[in-house]
Protein backbone atom coordinates (compact mmCIF):
# COMPACT_ATOMS: atom_id res chain seq x y z
CA UNK A 1 0.00 0.00 0.00
CA UNK A 2 2.78 2.40 0.98
CA UNK A 3 4.71 1.57 -2.20
CA UNK A 4 1.64 2.33 -4.30
CA UNK A 5 1.23 5.69 -2.56
CA UNK A 6 4.91 6.51 -3.13
CA UNK A 7 4.54 5.62 -6.82
CA UNK A 8 1.47 7.86 -7.10
CA UNK A 9 3.30 10.71 -5.40
CA UNK A 10 6.21 10.37 -7.81
CA UNK A 11 3.87 10.35 -10.80
CA UNK A 12 2.06 13.42 -9.48
CA UNK A 13 5.40 15.15 -8.98
CA UNK A 14 6.51 14.36 -12.53
CA UNK A 15 3.21 15.57 -13.91
CA UNK A 16 3.43 18.85 -11.99
CA UNK A 17 7.02 19.40 -13.12
CA UNK A 18 5.96 18.66 -16.67
CA UNK A 19 3.13 21.19 -16.49
CA UNK A 20 5.47 23.81 -15.04
CA UNK A 21 8.08 23.19 -17.75
CA UNK A 22 5.41 23.47 -20.45
CA UNK A 23 4.21 26.77 -18.98
CA UNK A 24 7.77 28.10 -18.87
CA UNK A 25 8.40 27.11 -22.48
CA UNK A 26 5.27 28.91 -23.69
CA UNK A 27 6.07 31.99 -21.59
CA UNK A 28 9.62 32.01 -22.97
CA UNK A 29 8.30 31.97 -26.54
CA UNK A 30 5.91 34.82 -25.76
CA UNK A 31 8.65 36.90 -24.17
CA UNK A 32 11.04 36.41 -27.08
CA UNK A 33 8.44 37.43 -29.65
CA UNK A 34 7.37 40.47 -27.62
CA UNK A 35 11.01 41.54 -27.54
CA UNK A 36 11.15 41.51 -31.33
CA UNK A 37 12.64 38.09 -32.03
CA UNK A 38 10.39 37.13 -34.94
CA UNK A 39 11.97 33.72 -35.38
CA UNK A 40 13.02 32.23 -32.05
CA UNK A 41 14.42 28.75 -32.41
CA UNK A 42 14.11 25.84 -30.02
CA UNK A 43 17.54 26.70 -28.61
CA UNK A 44 16.42 30.28 -27.85
CA UNK A 45 13.27 29.01 -26.17
CA UNK A 46 15.06 26.42 -24.05
CA UNK A 47 17.65 28.97 -22.90
CA UNK A 48 15.00 31.53 -21.93
CA UNK A 49 12.83 28.93 -20.20
CA UNK A 50 15.90 27.46 -18.46
CA UNK A 51 15.02 23.94 -19.53
CA UNK A 52 16.88 21.47 -21.67
CA UNK A 53 16.43 21.32 -25.41
CA UNK A 54 15.13 17.77 -25.07
CA UNK A 55 12.48 19.06 -22.66
CA UNK A 56 11.24 21.53 -25.27
CA UNK A 57 10.83 18.78 -27.84
CA UNK A 58 9.33 16.40 -25.29
CA UNK A 59 6.46 18.84 -24.78
CA UNK A 60 6.33 20.08 -28.36
CA UNK A 61 7.21 17.61 -31.11
CA UNK A 62 8.12 20.49 -33.42
CA UNK A 63 7.95 24.28 -33.54
CA UNK A 64 4.54 24.04 -35.25
CA UNK A 65 2.99 22.55 -32.13
CA UNK A 66 4.54 25.33 -30.06
CA UNK A 67 3.07 27.92 -32.40
CA UNK A 68 -0.32 26.28 -31.90
CA UNK A 69 0.01 26.71 -28.15
CA UNK A 70 1.00 30.35 -28.58
CA UNK A 71 -1.96 30.88 -30.88
CA UNK A 72 -4.32 29.47 -28.25
CA UNK A 73 -2.88 31.83 -25.62
CA UNK A 74 -3.31 34.85 -27.90
CA UNK A 75 -6.84 33.82 -28.84
CA UNK A 76 -7.78 33.67 -25.17
CA UNK A 77 -6.43 37.21 -24.72
CA UNK A 78 -8.21 38.81 -27.67
CA UNK A 79 -11.49 36.88 -27.56
CA UNK A 80 -13.06 39.11 -24.87
CA UNK A 81 -12.29 42.13 -27.07
CA UNK A 82 -13.47 40.62 -30.35
CA UNK A 83 -16.51 38.68 -29.14
CA UNK A 84 -18.59 41.50 -27.70
CA UNK A 85 -21.59 42.84 -29.64
CA UNK A 86 -21.25 46.09 -31.53
CA UNK A 87 -23.18 49.05 -30.11
CA UNK A 88 -26.68 49.83 -31.26
CA UNK A 89 -27.05 52.66 -33.74
CA UNK A 90 -26.61 53.48 -37.40
CA UNK A 91 -23.88 51.93 -39.52
CA UNK A 92 -21.24 54.68 -39.06
CA UNK A 93 -21.47 54.28 -35.29
CA UNK A 94 -21.11 50.51 -35.56
CA UNK A 95 -18.30 50.71 -38.10
CA UNK A 96 -16.31 53.17 -36.02
CA UNK A 97 -16.73 50.90 -33.00
CA UNK A 98 -15.47 48.01 -35.12
CA UNK A 99 -12.41 50.01 -36.18
CA UNK A 100 -11.60 50.84 -32.55
CA UNK A 101 -12.04 47.21 -31.56
CA UNK A 102 -9.72 46.05 -34.33
CA UNK A 103 -7.11 48.58 -33.28
CA UNK A 104 -7.10 47.13 -29.76
CA UNK A 105 -6.76 43.59 -31.12
CA UNK A 106 -4.12 44.53 -33.72
CA UNK A 107 -1.98 46.35 -31.15
CA UNK A 108 -2.10 43.33 -28.84
CA UNK A 109 -1.28 40.72 -31.48
CA UNK A 110 1.12 42.77 -33.62
CA UNK A 111 4.47 41.21 -32.60
CA UNK A 112 3.00 37.70 -32.76
CA UNK A 113 1.26 38.27 -36.09
CA UNK A 114 4.45 39.67 -37.61
CA UNK A 115 6.35 36.62 -36.39
CA UNK A 116 3.60 34.28 -37.60
CA UNK A 117 3.55 35.83 -41.07
CA UNK A 118 7.28 35.12 -41.43
CA UNK A 119 6.65 31.40 -40.93
CA UNK A 120 3.12 30.87 -42.25
CA UNK A 121 4.20 29.62 -45.67
CA UNK A 122 5.91 26.63 -44.09
CA UNK A 123 3.43 26.08 -41.28
CA UNK A 124 -0.06 24.67 -41.80
CA UNK A 125 -1.04 25.82 -38.31
CA UNK A 126 -0.11 29.44 -38.98
CA UNK A 127 -1.76 29.46 -42.40
CA UNK A 128 -4.94 28.17 -40.82
CA UNK A 129 -4.82 30.89 -38.15
CA UNK A 130 -4.24 33.55 -40.81
CA UNK A 131 -7.18 32.33 -42.88
CA UNK A 132 -9.43 32.18 -39.82
CA UNK A 133 -8.59 35.77 -38.85
CA UNK A 134 -9.16 37.00 -42.41
CA UNK A 135 -12.54 35.28 -42.72
CA UNK A 136 -13.67 36.53 -39.32
CA UNK A 137 -12.78 40.11 -40.21
CA UNK A 138 -14.64 39.95 -43.53
CA UNK A 139 -17.73 38.43 -41.92
CA UNK A 140 -17.95 41.04 -39.17
CA UNK A 141 -17.35 43.86 -41.66
CA UNK A 142 -20.27 42.73 -43.82
CA UNK A 143 -22.56 42.78 -40.80
CA UNK A 144 -21.71 46.40 -40.02
CA UNK A 145 -22.05 47.88 -43.52
CA UNK A 146 -25.17 49.23 -45.27
CA UNK A 147 -26.29 47.35 -48.41
CA UNK A 148 -24.83 49.98 -50.76
CA UNK A 149 -21.34 49.18 -49.45
CA UNK A 150 -21.40 45.48 -48.62
CA UNK A 151 -23.01 44.46 -51.93
CA UNK A 152 -20.61 46.48 -54.08
CA UNK A 153 -17.61 44.18 -54.57
CA UNK A 154 -14.99 46.88 -55.16
CA UNK A 155 -16.21 49.09 -52.31
CA UNK A 156 -16.28 46.16 -49.92
CA UNK A 157 -12.80 44.94 -50.92
CA UNK A 158 -11.39 48.45 -50.49
CA UNK A 159 -12.86 48.71 -46.99
CA UNK A 160 -11.67 45.21 -46.09
CA UNK A 161 -8.15 46.17 -47.12
CA UNK A 162 -8.18 49.50 -45.27
CA UNK A 163 -9.35 47.85 -42.05
CA UNK A 164 -7.03 44.84 -42.25
CA UNK A 165 -4.09 43.99 -40.02
CA UNK A 166 -1.71 44.39 -42.96
CA UNK A 167 -2.78 48.02 -43.46
CA UNK A 168 -2.57 48.72 -39.73
CA UNK A 169 0.92 47.21 -39.51
CA UNK A 170 2.14 49.36 -42.41
CA UNK A 171 0.73 52.53 -40.86
CA UNK A 172 2.29 51.75 -37.48
CA UNK A 173 5.59 50.15 -38.50
CA UNK A 174 6.66 51.26 -41.97
CA UNK A 175 5.02 54.68 -41.91
CA UNK A 176 5.75 55.30 -38.24
CA UNK A 177 2.36 56.70 -37.22
CA UNK A 178 1.13 56.74 -33.65
CA UNK A 179 -2.03 54.83 -32.75
CA UNK A 180 -4.05 58.07 -32.86
CA UNK A 181 -2.56 59.11 -36.21
CA UNK A 182 -3.08 55.68 -37.75
CA UNK A 183 -6.68 55.60 -36.51
CA UNK A 184 -7.37 59.01 -38.03
CA UNK A 185 -5.89 57.82 -41.33
CA UNK A 186 -8.13 54.74 -41.41
CA UNK A 187 -11.21 56.81 -40.56
CA UNK A 188 -10.34 59.31 -43.29
CA UNK A 189 -9.89 56.57 -45.90
CA UNK A 190 -13.07 54.74 -44.90
CA UNK A 191 -15.02 58.01 -45.05
CA UNK A 192 -13.71 58.62 -48.57
CA UNK A 193 -14.85 55.17 -49.71
CA UNK A 194 -18.31 55.75 -48.24
CA UNK A 195 -18.58 59.14 -49.92
CA UNK A 196 -17.48 57.68 -53.25
CA UNK A 197 -20.28 55.14 -52.97
CA UNK A 198 -22.78 57.93 -52.34
CA UNK A 199 -23.41 56.81 -48.77
CA UNK A 200 -23.73 59.72 -46.39
CA UNK A 201 -23.17 58.93 -42.71
CA UNK A 202 -25.51 60.54 -40.21
CA UNK A 203 -23.40 60.32 -37.06
CA UNK A 204 -19.86 59.61 -35.80
CA UNK A 205 -16.62 60.77 -37.40
CA UNK A 206 -16.96 58.46 -40.40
Amino acid sequence: MQQAEETTDKEDGRRLRGQENRRRIVEAMLELVREGNISPGAEDVSARADVGLRTVFRHFNDMDSLYREISDVMLAEIEPIAAGPLPEGDWPTRLEAMIDRRIRVFEKIMPFKIAADVHKYRSAVLREDHDTLTKMQRTTLRKALPPALKHDRMQFEALDLLMSFDSWRRLRMEQGLSVAQARKTVILAVSAIAAAAGVQPTTSSI
